[in-house]
């Protein structure tokens, strides 16, 4: 057989495979034998590069990195789509459709149908073919424009290429990319054998992935992808319902989800709903609810679109998944700031899609409250999907001998003095929010102070996370404490010192030390040191923030850094200097008791501390402590003049939309990560808040809002979605 003819059947095979797989879910080989069949093929391509073609199944890999994103227009805007967790509202929802279609005339003397699909918990993509190629694969944005990540769709072994079948000339679908349980398994279980953090969560892996410049990452981490829905279609007779578009771009060799159900009325609808609850839970991949849409697309056309979202369109959210499971023993866990909290060890129990060991108490008086016990069967949940969390216990099903969980009088890890807040739980244990040791050299605050430093949203040092911290921490143990083989610290290891924010700084005169540790090879090493180098000049608020000190976290530190230009003038600071906000509430002839106060009030600034809070910060800053944590990072050169400082005689931004408003972000939004946009925000002279109350101006919901949505619009805050918001920031 001649390569030609070799190469051509093999692409064949190969493409017929990959359909076979992801659209008619009946694979027709191994994977062994594909990736053998793949193999062929690129060595026989190698040997005739004349024969080369763009769309061959070896292209997946991936080809040279871009150099950056392109922005298009989407020929039809991708729009969001109203979220419910309420059966009753979906009865409502079906209500409104009903009636509205009926002041149509019955259109076309049709009653409505409604398609129920799964709504998978991955990233939103549309694709566009032309004359039956893939030619741009688009993510969402804000809706009217999305980001161009073609080089990334087409290493996804999901999205065909080509079409197999007659197409319309333009044929645009929308579904979601998403990474699977059993491959994110696989990437984070590579990802901690190199050395490197584990992701959170498939879906923020994902959407890094596919925004990634090199393609290469992509084809590595075998991404998958779903249809759901459409975008421009060239030819409108195409298909008269979403149901018969979805079988039409299967038959083309599109995925579509297999879980498609077709509803009359509510009660099948919530029917449909409730059955895909139970079989969603033994899928290969994160899904949270349930797509409901009218069937025909005239009468979609009919029904119509609100300023965000389709009137024809609702989504069904699951409530969090919650399971029983034995409380096995309670730890005390050590934070950066010293606050203790109770940490349960639970009998294993899949929840959510991970095998879940661990879940938090939150505070003794919680766990007096609710009378948990070590050996009682309680209710795990993940909150928002991600943390799991204790959230009853079943008293009816306690057994002889469960264990009252007593909090630890001393502090766990140094034995050191323990405060209890509030001041009164100490009479009356119920009252009990929170206990913390008070000892700043306690080396499990140390070590959770120094992770917490190293952090993204801190001084954003790659490669230092919790593994690296505990290995080169290891290197200062006793040669014969078993924790340093179990970090795999050779015996032999120099100490390389890790106890004070300044030592990260000096760790690049340790770079033969750190050569030496359990994967720590040269290129990890050399790329860590870099990341060292670059996060000297972070500024004053990523340095205050890092910290860990008490009251003082990212929001709080920014304001510091905006109110003083450096290290010098904050130190210079009066108690009072911290508070403008309580001393503006205090009466003129006690203002003016206070020394300098009227210097104070000619300068509107705020600190985000308070008269409870101002003094333990001020305190800080004149501890010995914090003296020896400046000295030493002054003399490691680290930078501690402020990014944020704004002149006091200069303009306030009075012109922004956000300029003095308090600001809740909730959600996925496409064209911004959560940092960046507060970063923002704030320079508008926003306040971002992490929660929401009848204080809050505005709430920005990108995708997948939850509660906090809920809460706005419980309260008549006003909601902002991602288009409204960019078309402010202009």
């Amino acid at each position: 057989m001649s390569a030609k003819k070799r190469i051509t059947e093999l692409r064949a095979l190969l493409d017929r495979a990959n359909r076979a797989y992801y659209a008619d879910a009946d694979p027709i080989m191994p994977d062994r034998e594909y990736d053998d069949r793949l193999a062929e093929l690129a060595a026989l391509e190698a040997d005739h590069p004349e024969l080369d073609d763009p769309n061959s199944p070896t292209k997946r890999v991936g080809g040279a990195p871009i150099e950056g994103f392109r922005t298009f227009e989407h020929a039809v805007p991708m729009l969001s789509i109203d979220n419910t967790y309420d059966e009753a509202e979906v009865r409502a929802w079906v209500d409104r459709v009903t009636k509205g279609l009926a002041g149509e005339g019955g259109l076309f003397g049709a009653e409505a149908q409604f398609v129920c699909d799964p709504k998978i918990d991955g990233v939103a993509m549309s694709l566009r073919y032309e004359n039956g190629a893939l030619v741009l694969a688009l993510t969402r944005g804000d809706g009217s424009r999305g980001d161009d990540v073609t080089h990334a769709a087409r290493t996804v072994r999901a999205i065909p290429l080509e079409l197999s079948g007659k197409a319309p000339a333009v044929l645009e679908v929308r579904g979601e990319v998403f990474i699977p349980d059993s491959e994110f398994a696989r990437i984070n279980a590579e990802r901690e054998a190199a050395g490197d953090e584990p992701f959170m969560n498939p879906r923020n892996a994902c959407a890094g992935t596919i925004k990634q410049l090199d393609p290469k990452a992509a084809a590595d981490r075998r991404l998958s992808f779903v249809a759901h829905g459409r975008g421009e279609v060239s030819d409108s007779a195409f298909a008269g319902a979403h149901s018969e578009f979805t079988d039409k771009i299967r038959a083309l060799g599109i995925p579509t989800s297999p879980h498609q159900v077709i509803a009359k009325d509510s009660d099948a609808i919530l029917k449909a709903i409730e059955a895909f609850d139970r079989a969603r839970k033994t899928l290969d991949y994160a899904t949270d609810g349930m797509v409901v849409r009218v069937d025909n697309l005239a009468q979609q056309d009919a029904l119509g679109v609100r300023s965000k979202s389709p009137r024809w369109c609702i989504a069904y959210k699951y409530a969090a998944e919650r399971k029983p499971t034995k409380l096995l023993e309670v730890q005390h866990m050590v934070g950066k700031t010293g606050r203790i909290t109770p940490r349960a060890v639970l009998e294993p129990v899949l929840l959510a899609g991970t095998t879940v060991r661990h879940a938090s108490l939150h505070n003794y008086g919680l766990v007096r409250s609710k009378d948990i016990r070590v050996g009682d069967t309680v209710q795990v949940e993940k909150a928002g999907e991600i943390i799991p969390q204790v959230m009853g216990v079943a008293l009816g099903d306690r057994k002889k001998g469960a264990r009252k969980i007593k909090a630890p009088e001393s502090c766990p890890d140094c034995a050191g003095v323990v405060e209890i807040e509030p001041p009164e739980a100490v009479d009356d244990p119920s009252l009990e929010t929170g206990r913390r040791c008070v000892n700043p050299e306690c080396p499990a605050q140390v070590r959770e102070k120094l992770i917490w430093f190293a952090g993204r949203n801190q001084m954003d040092i790659d490669g230092l996370g919790e593994s690296t911290v505990d290995i080169i921490r290891a290197t200062a143990l006793d040669p014969d404490d078993p924790r340093r083989a179990e970090h795999g610290v050779p015996a032999d290891t120099p100490t390389v010192p890790l106890e004070h924010f300044a030592d990260i700084f000096a760790l690049g005169a340790h770079r033969e030390a750190l050569l030496t540790l359990d994967r720590m090879g040269e290129k990890k090493v050399d790329n860590l040191l870099a990341g060292i180098e670059a996060a000297k000049s972070r500024g004053l608020a990523r340095v205050l923030g890092g910290m860990g000190i008490r009251y003082v976290g990212t929001a709080t530190s920014k304001l510091l850094a905006r109110a003083f230009a450096d290290l010098d003038a904050l130190l210079a600071a009066e108690v009072w200097e911290l508070m403008p906000q309580a001393v503006n509430r205090l009466s003129k002839p006690k203002r003016t008791a206070l020394t300098g106060s009227e210097v104070l009030l000619e300068r509107e600034y705020e600190t985000g501390l308070g008269a409870d809070t101002a003094p333990v910060f001020h305190a800080f800053l004149h501890s010995k402590a914090a003296k020896r944590a400046f000295d030493g990072l002054r003399k490691a050169g680290v930078d501690l003049t402020s990014r944020d400082y704004r002149d006091p005689g200069a303009a306030a931004a009075s012109d922004s939309p956000f300029a003095g408003k308090t600001v809740v972000l909730t959600g996925t939004l496409e064209s911004f990560t959560r940092p960046d946009l507060t970063e923002r925000l704030e320079g508008l002279g926003a306040k971002v808040s992490g929660s929401v109350s009848a204080k809050t101006d505005i709430v920005i919901a990108g995708d997948s809002a939850g509660s906090k949505l809920e809460k706005a619009r419980s309260l008549g805050v006003d909601v902002w979605d991602e288009a409204r918001l960019l078309k402010a920031l202009g």
